[in-house]
């Protein structure tokens, strides 16, 4: 039995021919250097650390994109406004303190007020105006922007045609509160020139003036366009003197009349008549 015990003890060697563990044959051949691995970068704070994901932890589903919603600009203060402006060449900048209040004015103080604005563009500049005050928030100040229109009848070639005219070609109207801020937007909108009053303060029309260009713009016939004037020639294209020339001696704008000189029977006779029964010759 001790001899058993002793040889269990003693140390196993490989015999010759024996092919050794591969235990042995690592720890017998020489170490050599690992290849460095550029270590990952470890989180500094205990926050950091929380907030990584574990590996085999379920991603969590992206939430639903929601359409992008359009950040309108918030309208700039008064001075910073009335700088930029000034910065960009403008130095028209009234005195909002001078400007004029009209009788009869709403309470909140808006007033209409007359925009000069290149001729032929009128619509292009009011469409350009409402989008900036639906842009900067103006609604509040900015109530309304009109061009005056009027139908007009024309005789041109013995036709007849009703067309729509500007009242006063290259003005628009706006109705307003004026003050820095909605001044400047109206000012500094494309196409716009200038406000018309006294100097570079602008003049609110007064309630008889407006009632004058609502009247024209509603009103229910169709205004006549005269295009002769007292002392022309002209051509009677309707009635009994029908292709008659004569000279104009008087025109009644009230009554819509135009009195004609006509030669009939080798004298000057007078014919009154209607505008459109007349046309320059």
């Amino acid at each position: 039995m001790s001899e058993d015990f002793e040889s269990a003890e003693a140390p196993l060697t490989p015999q010759d021919g024996e092919q050794q563990p591969e235990e042995a044959l690592v720890e017998s051949q020489p170490v050599q250097a690992a290849p460095e691995v550029e270590a990952a970068a470890e989180p500094d704070t205990a926050a950091e650390i929380e907030a990584a994901p574990e590996e085999d932890a379920p991603v969590p589903p992206a939430p639903p994109l929601e359409p992008a919603q359009e950040e309108r600009p918030r309208p700039q203060s008064s001075r910073r406004m009335a700088d930029e402006f000034a910065r960009d060449g403008g130095d028209d900048v009234p005195d909002f303190s001078q400007v004029p209040t009209v009788e009869g004015e709403h309470a909140d103080g808006r007033a209409w007020y007359v925009v000069h604005c290149y001729s032929g563009y009128e619509n292009k500049v009011r469409h350009n105006l409402e989008q900036r005050i639906e842009s900067m928030g103006m609604k509040n100040l900015i109530f309304d922007v009109v061009v005056p229109t009027e139908e007009e009848i024309e005789v041109k070639e013995g036709k007849r045609r009703t067309v729509e005219r500007r009242v006063f070609p290259g003005y628009i109207l706006v109705n307003m509160i004026l003050s820095e801020e909605s001044w400047f937007v109206v000012r500094n909108t494309p196409g716009v020139t200038s406000f018309v009053g006294q100097g570079n303060t602008p003049l609110p029309l007064r309630p008889e003036e407006v009632s004058q260009i609502v009247k024209r713009m509603e009103a229910e016939a169709p205004r006549i366009k005269v295009t002769f004037k007292q002392g022309e020639r002209v051509r009677i294209v309707d009635g009994p003197f029908n292709d008659f020339r004569g000279t104009v001696s008087e025109i009644d704008m009230e009554r819509a009349k135009v009195r004609v000189m006509v030669n009939f029977f080798g004298r000057e006779t007078p014919v009154e008549l209607d505008f459109l029964q007349v046309e320059k010759a």
